[in-house]
């Protein structure tokens, strides 16, 4: 390499000497940056999502390829975050792509020791009953002579990542099943 080629692939020269006086385009790339490619330039497809951390909502981009999460990166056209997400939120790809994610339903029995899988039509039917039996059993028509028709035994807390439409709906669920204790951690 002759001393005129170093000194053309040193970027303060061709800063100083070219179109790109602040530095930020032609005169800070290199041979090496120009074979880089982004990470989701080989994406099939983006799906908008939300954060699953904090009462916040960030919004997030999901790259997909091949029916797999690649990448997950802030949402540009979210007004809450405007393309920003948080470390856990940039971490968030753990969660789909993480070794320690579980992809079964597991059970442990009351003053069971070890955990079962469980298929998620079994585990639904067990939560369904349970929903009912609680609701029987802490039913109340009346208190102290007054109409209550409620139940004491349910409850409700929300995530913290829940629109307005999904607030919505859980809480018309839990009204309907006489459920009063009915709360949203984005409030607490």
């Amino acid at each position: 390499m002759g001393v005129r080629t170093w000194i053309d692939s040193w970027p303060v020269y061709r800063q100083l000497t070219g179109t790109d006086p602040l530095g930020r385009g032609a005169a800070a790339r290199s041979g090496a940056s120009a074979r880089l490619t982004p990470r989701i330039a080989t994406a099939d497809r983006v799906v908008k999502s939300v954060c699953p951390y904090c009462a916040v909502g960030c919004g997030q981009n999901v790259y997909v390829e091949d029916g797999r999460v690649t990448q997950i990166e802030g949402d540009p056209d979210s007004p809450v975050s405007r393309g920003r997400l948080c470390p856990k939120g940039s971490a968030s790809l753990q969660l789909t792509t993480g070794g320690a994610r579980e992809h079964h339903v597991l059970y442990r029995r009351p003053y069971g020791t070890a955990w079962q899988r469980l298929d998620l039509d079994t585990a639904m039917d067990m939560i369904a009953d349970r929903v009912i039996e609680a609701r029987r059993a802490g039913w109340q028509w009346e208190v102290e002579q007054t109409r209550t028709r409620r139940t004491l035994g349910i409850a409700s807390l929300g995530g913290a990542t829940l629109d307005n439409e999904e607030n919505y709906l859980i809480k018309k669920l839990f009204t309907a099943l006489g459920a009063v204790q009915i709360e949203n951690q984005a409030r607490i």
